[in-house]
């Protein structure tokens, strides 16, 4: 073709219905289910709409009971979704329902809204793709629409098979309003089964904003009986929808039992009500857990227009808040055409970081000003909190005044007034016990000196702490095993005193010439000598063996390292008395040397089975001496 003949053309992209029509049975939506919630949300749209008429004065109004009825008739292969809505002419069912992605809720809203009515100007109009009716094919081979509109124009009735050709002719219907009707294709069977349809609907449309109602056809009353007067299925005004000061404490924890099906009452709850720019609301619930072992993963509907969409969006939530449950509603949330996840955009990452902002702000105001409750709480949101200061530093940074430690004695502090009220003794110092039952000893001699333990026995506390000394670098945190505090020892300073004879005796019972012996006067003097390990080792080997745990290893006890340290009380009288018998004689010194240096070392862990059988068999020997 000559280039100079060649004309610039428009066009328009055509589709062919018999092409686009497998397309959207076989994937429109990831899950088939939802068909059944685009066609009450297009009902809902249709009531939503002729309220907005009469409020605009463009219609008159009376006491309008609008209702939406789903019915199930098993025998005829039908499910229905009728409303008493706005209706469709006959031009109109031609306009949307014979083009496929042309939305008849955008031009309501454009028609009626204009662009400067804003978010409030079209609340609560959910339908924006003009998609989701054909979703209907997905399970039927057959939809039926028989309309009547507002308008008082003549009932029509438009039928389309499954390959996307329809006619178009006269209808019957009463009032105005819509029905359409699923003649559900063989394959589909599960759809005409009650149970099935009423779990869709109360995962679905158990809030949508019009009462809904469920009939089947199969249910007739025994003989005698009267038939049941019709229920609605969902709540058309949910907790969420109220201010926070219109709830009670028992309505919100009705409303997490109806939700969640958790009959254990949640710890607390966030009620969120965010205006403008960003428009959502919600509630948010701490769960209360059985056990430390219990999965804490939780569930947080998302919902658009009371309409839910899904659980859980990661957009919205932080991963690290995933443990919350509750339910928030986002009309202005930018989803995709099955609504089903979030197109990333900043309105998503705004209502993200509010969420953020609203949870670390509870706990503070709780540790504030209701710090018994928030106390009587802590050890069931500890994890929860401190994994969420690990993720993000910002979080850290709103919370960290409302993060508690838990004292040996059961008392709770903050870190900032544990770090007070250890200035006169361990200034900017945090000793604290991962295990209070094996590490009793080491904890009976700090609380006799008066000293604060902090309980951090939780997996995730070795890695909180770094990251809080990573924080803040002048405060370290020591396990109380890891060195004899100044506080303990006489003086607050250690003796300098040096036996070679002992050093190499002890060294001899725990076979280990390696092994490290320091001699101090500690102000206990009825134990003779503890066992010490540095935190920075103990913390190297805890991270080795979490580290072969990852990888499929056992993580099990590890050789025992050469760090530790056998510290020797020279204030207790059994010290004198060894340095006498080391003269003196030389095996029962021995003997004893063993037997302190065991004990020693239970303190610390569990002695192997060659550890424990030399134990009792010196235990019995020293009995045989009395």
């Amino acid at each position: 073709m000559n280039q100079e003949n060649f004309q610039t053309r428009q066009g328009d992209i055509s589709v062919e219905t018999a092409h686009i029509f497998p397309i959207i049975k076989k994937w429109l939506y990831s899950e088939k289910d939802i068909f059944l919630r685009e066609l009450v949300s297009n009902a809902a749209d249709a009531v939503t709409k002729h309220r907005r008429l009469i409020s605009l004065g463009e219609i008159e109004g009376g006491d309008e009971d609008y209702r939406i009825t789903v019915t199930l008739d098993k025998v005829s292969k039908t499910l229905t979704v009728s409303d008493n809505g706005i209706g469709m002419t006959e031009d109109e069912v031609i306009r949307y329902l014979g083009n496929i992605a042309l939305s008849g809720a955008l031009d309501f809203i454009q028609k009626y809204e204009g662009e400067q009515s804003g978010a409030a100007g079209t609340a609560g109009i959910i339908g924006h793709f003009g998609l989701g009716f054909y979703s209907a094919f997905m399970v039927a081979d057959t939809v039926e629409v028989i309309s009547k509109s507002y308008q008082d124009a003549p009932a029509v009735r438009w039928i389309c098979n499954a390959d996307g050709n329809y006619e178009l002719a006269m209808g019957e219907r009463d009032g105005r309003g819509t029905d359409i009707i699923l003649h559900v294709s063989d394959e589909e069977t599960e759809y005409l089964e009650k149970f099935k349809i009423r779990d869709m609907l109360d995962k679905y449309c158990s809030f949508m904003p019009t009462d809904i109602y469920f009939v089947c056809e199969d249910d007739t009353p025994a003989e005698g009986e009267e038939a049941p007067t019709p229920a609605p299925i969902n709540d058309t005004t949910p907790l969420w929808q109220k201010a926070p000061s219109e709830c009670t404490p028992e309505e919100y924890k009705e409303f997490y039992r109806k939700v969640f099906h958790d009959y254990r009452e949640p710890l607390f709850w966030i009620h969120i009500n965010a205006d403008y720019p960003l428009n959502f609301r919600g509630i948010l619930y701490f769960p209360r857990l059985g056990n430390e072992y219990e999965s804490i993963e939780g569930q947080v509907k998302l919902y658009y227009h009371q309409v839910f969409v899904a659980d859980n969006i990661k957009e919205v939530i932080p991963e690290y808040l995933l443990m919350l449950k509750g339910v928030l509603d986002c009309p202005e949330l930018p989803l995709n055409v099955s609504r089903s996840y979030l197109q990333n955009n900043t309105y998503v990452s705004k209502v993200s970081a509010h969420i953020v902002k609203k949870v670390s702000d509870k706990l503070t105001s709780m540790c504030d000003t209701d710090r018994e409750a928030y106390e009587g709480v802590w050890d069931s949101i500890k994890t929860f909190v401190e994994y969420a200061c690990m993720r993000d530093r910002k979080f850290y940074d709103r919370a960290k005044d409302a993060l508690l430690l838990k004292l040996t004695d059961g008392r709770y502090v903050t870190h900032a007034q544990y770090l007070e009220s250890a200035k006169e003794t361990h200034e900017n110092v945090v000793y604290y016990t991962s295990d209070v039952e094996s590490q009793a000893q080491y904890v009976s001699l700090f609380e006799r000196e008066g000293l604060e333990v902090a309980v951090l026995d939780k997996l995730i506390d070795s890695q909180f702490i770094q990251m809080m000394e990573s924080y803040d670098s002048a405060v370290k945190y020591k396990r109380i095993d890891a060195d004899v505090a100044g506080a303990l020892t006489k003086d607050g300073d250690a003796d300098s005193v040096e036996n070679e004879v002992l050093t190499a005796l002890f060294r001899r019972v725990a076979d280990n010439d390696k092994l490290e012996v320091k001699y101090q006067s500690l102000k206990d003097e009825s134990l003779p000598a503890m066992l010490t390990l540095s935190e920075e080792s103990r913390r190297m080997e805890e991270m080795m063996k979490l580290y072969a745990m990852q990888n499929g290893g056992l993580g099990g006890t590890s050789m025992f390292p050469q760090e530790y340290t056998l510290v020797v009380n020279t204030t207790a009288p059994l010290y004198a008395r060894l340095c006498e018998l080391a003269d003196s004689d030389a095996d029962r010194a021995e003997l004893i040397a063993r037997q302190i240096y065991r004990l020693s070392v239970l303190s610390q862990r569990k002695l192997t089975a060659d550890e424990l059988k030399q134990f009792l068999a010196g235990s019995f020997d020293l009995l045989g001496m009395l």
